[in-house]
């Protein structure tokens, strides 16, 4: 398979890619998306969409039954093309707003709702299976619980991850422009704290069965997507037809 192309078979792909904060499956989730010509799920970002409008609307993080009405009711609109992702709440463009800090150090207060992910399940089922119903070529998925709960069916399920120190250093240069000690520290309680709260009610750091892990600790961004891109190969085409424990502990060669 060429860089660009999709590996051929009777009905629109999908690519499920899970993975902890800081592992790469935001970024090369799109990367791949684009360089397939599949849509691009970021379903992290509908979990901060849901809790940037429960913040601006004045809800109590802590009154569960509210925020999970309050999800419920939520206008939300993903735009799913990789060179032009974005969040719409009411109309509104969110997909700053979603990034700031306020919002992702609260951001698992909303995601933990029970309530609130089984809503955020049927919305996130539904965008990913509209191309199994012909409205696009396929997609990639990416998220808590993407290859387990929301799209165990999916076509290739991949758990990306990466050690704390890498995934801390990544997101440190993401948000402080460097890695030195002063901003990894700045950046751990938003990683590790974020980690152990979401794997209350996922499990995002050991691949199930039929999930094939991936660690992108010594690779660089292009490789993780070249790699992607060869696993995406492998499973479809059939050259990976059981994932033994090598394939599970990250063998993509």
């Amino acid at each position: 398979m060429s860089a660009q192309s999709v590996p051929t078979q009777a009905r629109p792909l999908v690519i499920a890619v899970d993975g902890p904060s800081g592992s790469g499956k935001s970024s090369v989730s799109r990367e791949v998306a684009r360089r397939l010509g599949l849509e691009y799920l970021d379903t992290g970002a509908m979990y901060r969409a849901a809790t940037w409008s429960v913040v601006e609307a004045g809800i109590d993080l802590a009154d569960a039954a509210a925020v999970a009405e309050h999800v419920r009711n939520l206008d939300l609109t993903m735009a799913t093309d990789p060179t032009a992702p974005g969040v719409r709440v009411a109309g509104h463009d969110v997909s700053a707003a979603i990034r700031e800090t306020r919002i992702s150090s609260i951001v698992s207060k909303v995601a933990t709702n029970l309530d609130v992910r089984a809503e955020m399940l049927k919305r996130q089922r539904d965008l990913i299976t509209a191309g199994r119903n012909g409205t696009h070529q396929g997609c990639v998925a990416e998220g808590r619980d993407i290859t387990t709960v929301v799209a165990p069916d999916a076509d290739v399920r991949l758990l990306l991850t990466a050690s704390e120190e890498a995934r801390l250093a990544r997101r440190a240069k993401e948000l402080h422009g460097s890695a030195d000690a002063a901003s990894v520290e700045a950046t751990r309680d938003q990683i590790v704290r974020r980690d152990s709260d979401d794997s209350t009610v996922s499990n995002f750091e050991v691949a199930a069965d039929g999930v094939m892990h991936l660690d992108s600790s010594a690779l660089d961004f292009e490789q993780t997507v070249d790699a992607v891109l060869a696993a995406i190969t492998r499973i479809v085409t059939g050259s990976v037809t059981d994932l033994d424990e090598h394939a599970r502990a990250g063998a993509v060669s």
